[in-house]
Formats: C-alpha cells, structure tokens, sequence
C-alpha cells in the first residue's frame, strides 16, 4: 500500500558527501518508523540508521559519526546524509518504512559508489 521511491545515490570520490532521499506515497507517514538498510554479503539487509515516529535516532556502529539521518514530515521524506565516504561503502542502499500490524515496505534499492 505504501510505495517507497529512493534518489540521490551515484558515484562519487572516498571522502566525499551523497545525500540519500526516500519519499512515500500516503497520508500516514509521521506515523511510520523509518530507516536505511544497506545489501550485505548474500542476501543479507544490514542496519545503517532509523529515525522513529517519536524522533528516536540510532545509527549502525560503523557509520556513527559520518552518517546523519533525518526527516520532514511535510514532505513524506527521510533523508541520509553521508559524509567522508569509504570505497567499503558501496552498496545498495533500501528505504524502509514500518509501522507493526499496518506495514513493513521495501523501497527498490538505490546504488552507492565510492571509487578510492
């Protein structure tokens, strides 16, 4: 029911910024707890950082300190900023918007590349 639309990844130099934007469709959004998961080896989705409905913030422990995750209500939009970029950072990075017995979505997966 909720559709997730990713933008802003592309490739960009180690040590350099991207400014990841996921964007929801619907009415409910301040009510969704949301956040940014990244492709690991296989088929594994790793933590990177979630911002509640309440403003609760948490960050996976290798990007705290380069990472900050934010959201505005208004625009039905969560926002990643990345900093000091690593080549070991690219990957696909998902939007991820929950909400328990309502929804649990998935945006498609947008690319980040870090060259050295």
């Amino acid at each position: 029911q909720v559709q997730l639309v990713e933008s802003g990844g592309g490739l960009v130099q180690a040590g350099g910024s991207l400014r990841l934007s996921c964007t929801a469709s619907g009415s409910r959004f301040s009510l969704y707890d949301m956040g940014w998961y990244r492709q690991g080896p296989g088929n594994q989705r790793d933590f990177v950082a979630g911002i509640m409905s309440g403003g609760k913030i948490d960050y996976g422990d290798f990007v705290k300190g380069r990472f900050t995750i934010s959201r505005d209500n208004s625009k039905n939009t969560m926002y990643l900023q990345m900093n000091c970029l690593k080549p070991e950072d690219t990957v696909v990075y998902y939007c991820n918007c929950f909400r328990n017995g309502e929804v649990n979505e998935w945006g498609q997966g947008i690319q980040v590349t870090v060259s050295q």
